[in-house]
């Protein structure tokens, strides 16, 4: 196959972009200037957007206006590959950027509206985040490494770490918080990095500083978000969802039982593994400077979503991640789970997400990057029925195996709690005219089946989804 049907073969896309001739110079540029900002690419002159080779008349003159055009025009200097290609009387130039430290601009429009980068298969003028982050990539610093400025050390939860290194038998002290990037030296004093405080920050501490830093649950009836069934916003730090998540996830999806001889075994409807590390991935992954955003959990009568902020780092395209090239946005963060036993090694997320879903036969998910979001797509187990996925009726908050033997009192405590009221023993004795114990009774069971639990005071406490 010769090299241009080869590159033919292939759609325009976050490295690659057809041109259909010079007659305008600058988006040509503009889309350099994206590459070399982005992860690279190549621009493919003389083919249409629909991939019709329609050729050059002056091969020579194009490539050399295109070469001074780059050298004058763009700031800081690229050196591309610009190549000229004959195939069937027709020539075409294509031109190859590798991607730089920059940020690189068109000098035209300046410094900071001259910039873009590469999203999908546009090219997009760099948000005043993005410009950041580019900057602090050209100069090897993370956003999770920097100080947390006007942090202090006491905004930090130390009873929180001290739980968290407990539970995997290790000792933490300043020292080891300092060498994580946990603490950092600010002056002559340690303060809170910005990734100590998205980690170990006190409620008061994230709210000023990072109130985006959660992760926001949902169940929907059908394959739109609609209608609610259930839904939870996680309060407490992005540790704190790696552990709440999951009895979300739990509650919300079907369980299948496969029969072999005399042995059960309970097939959940989505790979259980593979949720964990997708989920651990968007933690270690999101771009905590954007605002407005946050870690999303979706589960649909179809599939299950999740989401985190952040397009991949610069220099990764999709394919780098499918083939273990590891690039970490946020190293403290990723160190601090590796410490927790949440990561093994940096970059075999994907391939232990596939394994996991080879494992017990579910469909590869899919990977999309969309616009400033990373979403990763399950499909459900193929064991698992039609009408146990689309069952959309309250029912669908909690496992077939558990739902069977609520009585109706008890599925109408969850439905309540589902729906964010506050309910007791005597909101069930009121409305099914039932004794108070026997309503005590229906609640005690749903907590020993560890459905709900109780949070706050005798008095001023209430009952919760577990």
């Amino acid at each position: 196959m010769s090299r241009l049907k080869d590159i033919l073969e292939q759609s325009e896309g976050k490295t690659l972009e057809y041109k259909r001739d010079l007659s305008s110079i600058k988006p040509v540029l503009k889309t350099l200037v994206a590459f070399a900002n982005t992860s690279g690419g190549m621009v493919v002159i003389g083919v249409d957007d629909k991939k019709n080779v329609i050729g050059l008349s002056n091969p020579e003159m194009d490539e050399e206006r295109l070469s001074n055009a780059i050298a004058d025009d763009i700031g800081p200097v690229i050196l591309p590959d610009i190549d000229i290609i004959r195939e069937n009387d027709k020539s075409v130039i294509i031109v190859k950027v590798a991607r730089f430290p920059g940020p690189f601009f068109l000098k035209s429009l300046g410094h900071e509206k001259g910039v873009f980068v590469r999203l999908g298969s546009t090219n997009r003028v760099a948000s005043e985040d993005m410009l950041s982050e580019l900057k602090r990539s050209r100069d090897h610093l993370a956003f999770d490494q920097l100080p947390c400025i006007g942090a202090e050390y006491d905004d930090l939860d130390i009873s929180s770490i001290q739980k968290a290194f407990r539970s995997v038998v290790r000792e933490i002290n300043n020292s080891k918080l300092e060498s994580l990037g946990v603490l950092i030296r600010y002056g002559k004093i340690l303060v809170p990095s910005n990734g100590g405080v998205i980690l170990f920050g006190n409620s008061s501490a994230r709210e000023r500083f990072f109130p985006d830093a959660q992760v926001r649950c949902a169940r929907f009836a059908g394959k739109e978000k609609v209608d609610f069934i259930d839904r939870l916003d996680i309060e407490g730090t992005v540790l704190d969802t790696l552990t709440e998540v999951p009895k979300f996830i739990r509650r919300n999806t079907r369980m299948a039982a496969k029969i072999e001889g005399m042995q059960r075994q309970d097939i959940p409807e989505y790979p259980v593994i593979a949720l964990r590390e997708a989920l651990t991935n968007a933690v270690a992954h999101t771009d905590y400077t954007l605002r407005g955003m946050q870690i999303m959990v979706a589960i649909f009568s179809d599939r299950l979503e999740i989401q985190n902020p952040g397009m991949l780092p610069f220099g990764m395209t999709l394919d780098d991640l499918k083939s273990g090239v590891s690039k970490i946005r946020n190293p403290v963060i990723a160190r601090v789970l590796r410490e927790l036993d949440y990561m093994e090694k940096w970059g075999t997320g994907y391939r232990r997400i596939i394994e996991d879903c080879d494992a017990g036969g579910y469909p590869h998910p899919e990977w999309q990057e969309l616009s400033t979001v990373i979403r990763i797509k399950f499909s459900p187990s193929l064991n698992i029925p039609d009408r146990m996925r689309l069952d959309d009726t309250v029912s669908d908050t909690l496992n077939d195996t558990v739902i069977d033997t609520l009585n109706e009192r008890q599925k109408w405590f969850i439905q309540q709690l589902s729906q964010g009221l506050r309910v007791n023993a005597e909101s069930i004795s009121k409305k099914y005219g039932v004794a108070l114990i026997t309503a005590k009774r229906d609640i005690k069971i749903l907590k020993d089946k560890r459905l709900i639990f109780y949070e706050g005071s005798s008095k001023k406490g209430f009952y919760k989804i577990q």
